[in-house]
């Protein structure tokens, strides 16, 4: 089987191409990603002289690269997207771009060439926010940045091939990832590595700001199942379960690196900053798919990868 996997020289992406090829030696696995700067080839490095790994440089939103890419492959897994919430506030017009433009893309060839998968990568933050309760893939979506707009959009797009076309499309949303190979401009690396420089860490707002956070070797699982198991035209809500305050996790990554709390600096809140994601991920289950990650001890492992691994973050930060 080959399988073509966009973005997958960022944080999931290069997360999910290593546990492929670690545990399905019967997929070639095809990378097309754009290296911008949040695609370091440096996160697969132990996997690029693999034979069953070729790594392609090309944009999603490339029609001719696109389809040379598509053709021939039995799957197409999209990684391939602009993804964090403050770049999309200044500069919204490269996410509706790529987010966008991009899946269109992809789905044209996907249905020029009669790929037999497509599986698109998307986010819990489409819902937007809940005081309580869970979101189940049947809510209405109410995205709250140019972001999740632009992710919400591309679910809608990929659904409508498979309503219009027939084209066996799944979307999988989960909530926030945590792991090693994240580019420290999210929330868990942002603060492991400011703390380690002993600079403030920068908290929204007052820092109550609840997210769902799912270790990333989990969510590849998970998008395995879909893609191998995944009813067509059917949306999987992917949660780890573990539902923390930001300030909860800064807290917890200064007592593990042995830094002081007075680190913690407030600051003034983003624009339509989502206050709790949750999602119900019985759906997933039901096909026999479960978190096993525990927190406690996946969030030290992963404090202790950026302290080891310092060559990945020190000139990006």
């Amino acid at each position: 089987m080959k399988i073509l996997v966009t973005g997958g020289a960022g944080f999931i992406g290069s997360n999910f191409i290593r546990y492929m090829l670690s545990t399905r030696p019967d997929c070639k696995i095809i990378n097309l990603d754009k290296l911008t700067y949040a695609g370091n080839l440096a996160n697969l490095k132990d996997v690029e002289r693999n034979a069953n790994y070729t790594l392609i440089k090309g944009d999603i939103c490339d029609k001719v690269v696109v389809e040379k890419v598509v053709a021939g492959a039995d799957g197409i897994i999209n990684f391939a997207a602009e993804t964090h919430v403050d770049r999309s506030i200044t500069g919204p017009e490269d996410f509706v771009r790529t987010d966008i433009l991009g899946t269109f893309t992809l789905l044209e060839a996907a249905k020029k060439f009669g790929v037999k998968k497509y599986v698109q990568i998307s986010t819990d933050e489409v819902y937007g926010s809940t005081e309580s309760g869970s979101f189940k893939e049947t809510d209405p979506l109410k995205p709250s940045s140019p972001y999740s707009a632009s992710k919400a959009g591309a679910d809608m797009l990929a659904l409508s091939y498979f309503t219009t076309y027939g084209l066996s499309v799944v979307v999988t949303r989960s909530s926030n990832n945590f792991g090693p190979y994240q580019y420290p401009e999210k929330l868990i690396p942002v603060l492991i590595t400011k703390a380690m420089k002993g600079e403030p860490l920068p908290i929204y707002g007052d820092g109550k700001n609840v997210r769902d956070w799912l270790y990333v070797l989990d969510n590849c699982r998970a998008i395995d199942l879909a893609f191998q198991k995944g009813r067509d035209g059917e949306i999987y809500n992917i949660g780890g379960g573990h539902e923390k305050q930001n300030i909860e996790i800064a807290k917890m990554i200064l007592k593990q690196l042995g830094k002081p709390e007075s680190l913690l600096t407030f600051v003034k809140d983003r624009p339509g900053h989502d206050r709790r994601y949750s999602i119900d991920c019985s759906k997933l289950k039901a096909l026999g798919w479960r978190p096993t990650a525990d927190f406690d001890k996946t969030l030290r492992e992963t404090v202790d990868w950026y302290v080891k691994n310092e060559w990945f973050w020190k000139n990006q930060t």
